[in-house]
Formats: structure tokens, sequence, C-alpha cells
């Protein structure tokens, strides 16, 4: 039964995300009491986490960072990079949007990306490694990101963004490493529910931040469209550079689709809650339809690669790490 659950949550999660979506803008006033509940439901997430790296995949990562390093690398620039671009070129004029667009590239990759890794026959090593370097440098290069691109003319606060981000971010993982580290072998059970609890803490998240921001949705129907197109293609053109890039340098077939969502799926549930509380609730529409289509973009994508995932496991003596984590 508790398989079952799991299969429909995880597999499915990108229609309970756009159901969820779609039922926070239809009744928002009776779910704005989840509001409160944005912050510890994300730190929760990364909780899990931090509860669920293995030692084995660490050690192996660790010894071999390369890729890893490589991978965050051309996330903080390359994908970046295209953020901006499309911001201005789709939203010149318009601060709070240009300001939304970017901070939802300026922060870790999404804890998504590790579960569409792993179904898509990647390196699951490989994501973990590239998420937790994500998760410790993300405090420091996110506020002075925004500072630098749009602190002009939206301001950003450096101290207030980067203690938010240690809150809800580092010392969540921190402390799952350390319930790890204390109780490893009596988290089997705990780890089996991991799963469905960290996808009913993103599907809150997604509740939360779309009854808050229905408001400034429903006034600006009429820029949705544009803006869907502008967040697929920030979603999409940086997943297809970053496979060219990982096979540009040499990487295996499993550890570039890793960098694919390495590139692709950024943690914009931070992105939405970040704006909304340093920069205005406009700011945060497109971290909410960024995180609605990186979901969907990310499942079809590894879903279309699952049919190949036995086939990879099988012949991956080139591979640099082992999926297992």
């Amino acid at each position: 039964m508790l398989s079952i659950l799991q299969v429909i949550l995880t597999r499915f999660l990108a229609l309970w995300i756009l159901i969820a979506a779609y039922l926070a803008y239809l009744f928002p006033e009776q779910l704005l009491f989840l509001k409160n509940w944005t912050s510890p439901s994300l730190a929760f997430i990364l909780f899990c986490m931090g509860i669920t790296l293995s030692r084995e995949s660490l050690k192996q990562v660790i010894s071999r960072p390369r890729n890893a390093l490589l991978g965050v690398l051309g996330k903080w620039t390359i994908t970046l990079g295209i953020a901006l671009v499309l911001a201005f070129l789709f939203f010149d004029g318009h601060a709070d949007i240009q300001a939304g667009i970017i901070l939802a590239s300026s922060v870790p990759s999404g804890t998504s990306a590790n579960l569409y890794t792993f179904m898509a026959g990647g390196t699951l090593a490989l994501s973990v490694m590239m998420s937790a370097v994500d998760t410790l440098i993300g405090p420091f290069l996110t506020p002075l990101i925004m500072k630098f691109s749009v602190g002009s003319v939206v301001p950003v606060a450096f101290l207030p963004v980067f203690l938010q981000m240690v809150y809800v971010v580092l010392l969540p993982i921190a402390l799952g490493l350390w319930v790890q580290w204390k109780w490893e072998q009596k988290l089997g059970n705990i780890r089996r529910v991991i799963p469905i609890l960290s996808s009913v803490a993103l599907i809150i998240v997604d509740l939360a931040v779309v009854s808050s921001a229905q408001k400034s949705l429903q006034e600006n129907l009429d820029i949705l469209p544009l803006l869907f197109l502008c967040l697929f293609l920030q979603i999409t053109i940086p997943m297809a550079v970053g496979y060219g890039y990982a096979a540009r340098l040499g990487m295996p077939e499993p550890d570039r689709r890793a960098v694919v969502y390495e590139f692709g799926i950024c943690n914009t549930a931070l992105a939405a809650l970040l704006a909304m509380d340093h920069i205005s609730p406009i700011a945060a529409v497109p971290a909410v339809a960024n995180m609605i289509t990186n979901i969907s973009v990310g499942a079809l994508i590894a879903v279309s690669w699952e049919p190949l995932r036995k086939r990879l496991l099988t012949s991956r003596e080139g591979s640099t790490y082992s999926t297992k984590s």
C-alpha cells in the first residue's frame, strides 16, 4: 500500500502540482492559512534530503569531484546567463517580473532534480553532490546575484536573504545529516516514507505560494501566456545546453542526464518564498509558474528516458560514479 501511494505521488507529482495550483487559484481565501507553512515545509524537504544522503555516495563523489564542480559551475553561469537574457528580452520595463525570472535561476537546484535524475537513469550520486554544493554556496551567491543584476531597480537586502537561506536551507540539511549520523540504523522505515512526505510538503508549498500570489496572478492574466513561454525557454534551453556542455567535457551518458536536471531545475519554491518576503508578490509569480513548468517538463523528460534506464544501469562501465545513494 505504501509503495503504491509513493508511486502515485512521485510519478504523477507534476499532475498534483498543477491540480494544487489550480485549486489554490480558485480558492485562495480558504488556503491562505498555509502561508505560514511555506518556510517549514521547504525546510522539511531539505531536512529529508539530509537524511537520505548516504555515506557511500558522498565518499564516491567527494573522491572524484570534477564532474560535480563542473556541473555546478555551468549551472551558476550558463543557466543564470540565459535567465538574464530572457528576462530583459521578454519583460523589459517590468522590473518585478524581471527580478522574479532572474531569482528563479539564482537559487540552488530543485529537490525534484535528484528524483528525476534517478528516474531518467542518470548518476544519482552526482546529482546529490551538485545539490549539496549548490545548497552550500547558494546563501552567498543568491543575494549577490540579485543585488548586482536588479538591485538598482528592485531593492534586495543581502543580510535578510542570506539569513533566510541559512534557516530554510543550510540548517535543515545539516540537521538531517546529523540525524542520519546519530541514528542511521533506525532510519530504515522512516526513509521509506520520505518520498511521500517530501511530495506532500512540496504540494503544500505550491498551495501556499499560489494562494498568496493569486491576486497578483489575476491582475496579470494578460502577461501569463508570454510568461509561461519565457519560463519554458528558461528551463528547456539550459537543459539542452547542459547536455551538450556535459558531452563536450567528456562526461558519460548517465552524468550528462544528471547535469541536464542540474541546469534546468532550480529550487523555485525557495525563489518564490524569497520573492514574496523581499521583493513583491508579483515577483513571486515567475517563480510559481517556473515551479509548475519545471516539474512538468522534468517529469516528461524522465519518463521518456526511463525505458533506457535498465540498459544504462547494466552498461555503465564508462561511468564515473555509482547511481546508488
